[in-house]
């Protein structure tokens, strides 16, 4: 629910290299003197200088001396890995996986001591001692990382790391599940701190903005400042230990009715409206900031908690709805073409289609189509044996199709109809909705409410769903019925009768 900026290769990322020139402030105020703290290594971490490595874990591990050697000792491994390149970080990664695992002779004494405990107190205490034994000792040494200043953002910018390595190197994938469940932990939604961002804010997080929008693109500071302008509202979620970074971020237009065109949205030469006519509130895009974080939730919180703040602040907006891309509908399409064609076209739609397509194809598109067609013959329509998938592809795949009138209002009933049958029938795991937005704002408790053709005609728009889009409607005394009626082992959609009936016809 992002485009990367090339970092260095010996840097993992642009925004690593921020955080450890804090951790590196922070290693001379621990203290010059500690100068044994420091590892040096190559930066391709060859055999070599493995066992200096391997030491500094086993003394994190052994948690010698105070806090302030331990600080030390996670500062100074933290540097090392910041001087490796990306194969040297990941032999970094494997060693920390290898040689610091879960000790199962130890783990297999404590299932025996558990089962042959003759006595309660017995066996909470086999208890406690196998899960003691359950953690490996390498999570001793990432969760000294937590006192560092920057060290929880190193911690979620190295998981981001693993996560795109570990199908390369699949061994590597303990030590990224460690890592998420020890953020799950500390990113617990009670901690979360919700902020308006404005753009009286500071440029460095409003560059932030700029660089983690995932839905639709920030083209330029005057297109930022729009979005932030007196009609509009985005908030963040923040951590007390990564003040300065957003994790995730809504940004709202406050507009009357429900919006279904993101462009109009994201005009810059329209007008701001007045907040204090809005009705409606669309949430026309959510961007998690921080892949490391991904697979721990706080969207849903994130969605709710501004809704209380906007009618907190507006009490005349009586809609609380998005403006959502259908991020999966493409891929359906090109992967199940069988499912396609169960939503086959009646016979009017096979002759709009075909002829729309041979007029395009003959260079004819609106108003110069009809002076074309009737200064003499109209285009041959193709021909009749081809599939309802091959002539919905072949409309897709001719280039500008939304410009040419007469084909997009050809596609238009199809697309919808197929848009309605992806949405509402095609499931994923566990029953769940196959595409992963309508996934996230059924569980939230939002229902299908319109699909809206042609809401979205930027080129990601029209590549992943041909330009459609799907408003989800948060009804605020309809949420958590929605919510339970989709949590149920029958994954009960709730939907308006609009986008029912197109799956039906």
């Amino acid at each position: 629910m992002r485009d990367q900026i090339a970092a260095p290769e010996t840097a993992p990322s642009s925004v690593l290299n921020r955080a450890w020139a804090q951790i590196a402030r922070t290693v001379k105020e621990i203290g010059p003197r500690r100068r044994d703290n420091e590892i040096n290594l190559k930066a391709d971490l060859p055999e070599t200088d493995e066992e200096r490595l391997l030491a500094a874990f086993q003394e994190c591990v052994d948690s010698r001396g105070g806090e302030v050697a331990a600080r030390a000792r996670a500062a100074a491994i933290g540097q090392a890995y910041l001087g490796l390149n990306e194969d040297g970080r990941r032999r970094f990664a494997v060693l920390l996986v290898e040689r610091f695992a879960v000790d199962r002779a130890a783990v297999d004494a404590a299932i025996q001591d558990v089962q042959s405990a003759e006595d309660g107190d017995a066996r909470m205490k086999a208890e406690t001692r196998l899960r003691d034994a359950l953690q490996a000792p390498r999570v001793r040494v990432l969760r000294q990382f937590n006192a560092l200043p920057e060290g929880v953002k190193f911690l979620v910018d190295m998981r981001a790391e693993l996560l795109g390595w570990q199908r390369e190197t699949p061994v590597l994938t303990p030590l990224q599940q460690d890592l998420q469940r020890l953020l799950a932990s500390w990113f617990d939604v009670g901690f979360l701190q919700l902020q308006q961002i404005d753009w009286g804010a500071p440029a460095a997080l409003l560059e932030k903005l700029i660089e983690y929008e995932a839905v639709h693109r920030i083209r330029s500071w005057d297109d930022l400042k729009n979005r932030l302008d007196s009609d509009r509202r985005c908030y963040a979620f923040f951590h007390p230990r990564m003040p300065d970074e957003p994790l995730i971020f809504v940004e709202v237009a406050l507009v009357q009715g429900i919006a279904g065109d993101v462009g109009e949205l994201l005009d810059m030469d329209k007008p701001a409206g007045d907040p204090a006519r809005a009705d409606t509130a669309i949430f026309y895009s959510i961007s998690n900031a921080q892949k490391g974080l991904a697979g721990i939730s706080f969207g849903d919180f994130l969605i709710k908690r501004v809704v209380a703040a906007l009618s907190q602040e507006l009490p005349n907006l009586k809609n609380f709805a998005t403006l959502s891309p259908i991020p999966g509908l493409a891929r359906w399409m090109s992967a199940k073409p069988d499912e396609i064609e169960a939503t086959s076209l009646t016979s009017d739609e096979r002759k709009a289609l075909s002829a729309a397509i041979a007029a395009a194809n003959a260079g004819l598109s609106g108003e110069g189509e009809t002076a074309a067609l009737d200064a003499g013959d109209p285009p041959e329509p193709l021909d009749d044996d081809l599939s309802d998938q091959d002539l919905i592809t072949a409309a897709l795949a001719i280039e500008y199709w939304s410009e040419d009138t007469g084909l997009a209002a050809a596609l238009a009933p199809p697309m919808l109809r197929l848009a309605s049958d992806y949405l509402l029938n095609r499931k994923g795991r566990g029953g769940r909705a196959l595409d992963p937005v309508a996934h996230f704002h059924l569980s939230n408790g939002a229902r299908m409410e319109r699909l809206n053709w042609l809401g979205d005609q930027s080129g990601n728009g029209m590549r992943q769903s041909a330009g459609m889009m799907i408003n989800y409607l948060y009804k605020l005394s309809e949420i958590d019925q929605n919510h339970e009626s989709y949590s149920a082992p029958d994954r009960i959609i709730p939907v308006s009768n609009g986008i029912k009936a197109l799956a039906k016809r």
